[in-house]
């Protein structure tokens, strides 16, 4: 049972356009637990997460915002490359969305319960903003958490003086590791609210705090996070968000009314060809929407404000330009010319853009300055430490090497030298001259210069008195005939 004499907080997950599923779980609580929404300390959302958190807090329409975000993936399906066309400015919608939706005095109603997660551009670190001077900044926090690099732009935005990005980069679902906290997530995994896939499938993936589980179905809401499906399709996510929502209440005790999961149909093992079959009743019941009959039942339970704007989301144009556009040979047509239409559409929507950015041209040129002196004085602090760590090894390999090619640390005298070699070596005059220029050099020429780690004796340095043939002094060391007397 969900403790209700504690403090709560509620954390929505960062997910993209399938922030559709969190309008709905949003609308459950605001529906059948309104006290759940009151009394929470604090809503924090991330990305697309935030925008439904802020929202919530303010007590913005959330027919409205699921309509929004409906007409926003209409919008980006209409073009060839889809959010990636030129033309297509997500952050110049999504703030357009914003100060249509929200109320004036929206940022004091946020201020200390609502928490935004952001990523700090300049560490990388995540950060938390709950405090919001105007309508303005409270906008342009949420700018900043849905702001993914590349695909939002090259210049992240700032929020007082700050570079953020897209806070699910750091943390995607916060405060999630409290027992206090309700997470909601459109993927399955261990989030508290969020859909449950009948797959036997028990490994997941954790991204930035997000529990993901390995299926199918997850894939399928993966790919379409980014790159929006079809209106019908995010419909019915956020009806499956709102029943989501109905059967955490009723599993943790917090529904006002006694029971209103009695008209939801029951759950059957072929659960993928029963919500099939429930879109087709959907697009049935839009044929003949003067029938009310024709909507399906988990519909009935959707709030009337956020029932009437899906529809009215869902519902395509039929004026004449948009059912020409519709046709086959004009789309294959259209098609056909995307190489020769795409660089002038892309020429016209860069115009556009840097008219909008000459304004903040002198702050985003310093800022880019900043980041490139940054960028070349880690690259050259990493080069001398990499050449720092280097020059020793290679010095040290050196000395061994001079080491181990140099000669024996004693030399030997000439006598020596000669008592050391056979009798047909000593006999050999010119070999005996050698060694004899040999040492003469190596005392006159080599000290301390070059054979550095060559110590001589005492005597060696010392000039010897040729001795005489016929001294018998026994420590006087008898030449051989043919060589000089050292």
């Amino acid at each position: 049972m969900f403790p209700k004499e504690t403090k709560w907080n509620i954390s929505f997950a960062g997910c993209g356009f399938l922030g559709v599923y969190h309008i709905g779980v949003a609308s459950c609580l605001r529906e059948h637990a309104p006290f759940l929404v009151a009394n929470a300390t604090h809503i924090y959302g991330a990305s697309a997460g935030a925008l439904t958190a802020t929202a919530l807090v303010t007590g913005a329409c959330l027919g409205e915002a699921g309509a929004n975000i409906i007409e926003v993936s209409k919008e980006a399906r209409k073009r060839f490359l889809g959010p990636l066309h030129p033309s297509f400015n997500l952050v110049k919608t999504i703030r357009g969305c914003l100060l249509k939706t929200l109320p004036a005095d929206c940022h004091e109603r946020a201020n200390g319960r609502l928490g935004i997660s952001l990523t700090r551009v300049s560490d990388g670190e995540n950060v938390i903003i709950s405090h919001f001077s105007s309508k303005d900044e409270l906008i342009q926090a949420n700018v900043c958490s849905t702001f993914i690099p590349v695909y939002c732009g090259l210049i992240p935005p700032t929020l007082q003086g700050v570079r953020y990005v897209d806070g699910g980069i750091s943390d995607n679902l916060p405060l999630y590791e409290l027992k206090n906290t309700i997470t909601v997530s459109p993927f399955s995994g261990e989030s508290d609210i969020c859909p449950q896939d009948s797959s036997t499938n028990i490994h997941e993936l954790r991204v930035t705090n997000t529990s993901i589980q390995f299926n199918l179905r997850n894939l399928y809401r993966l790919s379409k996070a980014l790159f929006p499906p079809e209106p019908m399709v995010l419909r019915e996510m956020c009806k499956q968000g709102y029943r989501d929502g109905l059967r955490f209440l009723r599993r943790n005790g917090l529904l006002n009314q006694p029971n209103p999961l009695l008209a939801l149909p029951p759950v059957v093992p072929q659960e993928k060809d029963a919500e099939e079959a429930a879109v087709t009743e959907e697009r049935t019941g839009e044929e003949g929407q003067s029938q009310p009959g024709g909507k399906d039942r988990i519909l009935e339970h959707l709030p009337a404000r956020l029932n009437e704007a899906l529809l009215e989301a869902c519902v395509e144009p039929k004026d004449l330009m948009t059912t020409l556009s519709n046709m086959l040979p004009v789309r294959l047509a259209t098609a056909m010319m995307v190489p020769y239409t795409l660089p002038l559409e892309s020429a016209v929507s860069f115009t556009i853009r840097l008219l909008e950015w000459l304004p903040d041209v002198p702050e985003d040129i310093r800022w880019m300055k900043e980041q490139t002196g940054s960028i070349c004085q880690y690259l050259v602090m990493r080069a001398k430490r990499k050449l720092g760590d280097h020059l020793p090894s290679r010095l040290s390999e050196q000395v061994e090497l001079r080491r181990a090619q140099s000669l024996p640390s004693v030399p030997l005298s000439c006598a020596t030298y000669s008592e050391a070699l056979p009798n047909w070596v000593r006999n050999n005059l010119s070999l005996g001259d050698a060694l004899a220029k040999w040492e003469e050099c190596q005392r006159q020429l080599l000290l301390g210069l070059f054979c550095t780690n060559v110590a001589f004796p005492p005597d060696a340095l010392r000039m010897r008195t040729p001795a005489s043939p016929v001294s018998t002094d026994p420590a006087t060391p008898q030449h051989p005939p043919g060589l000089p007397p050292c």
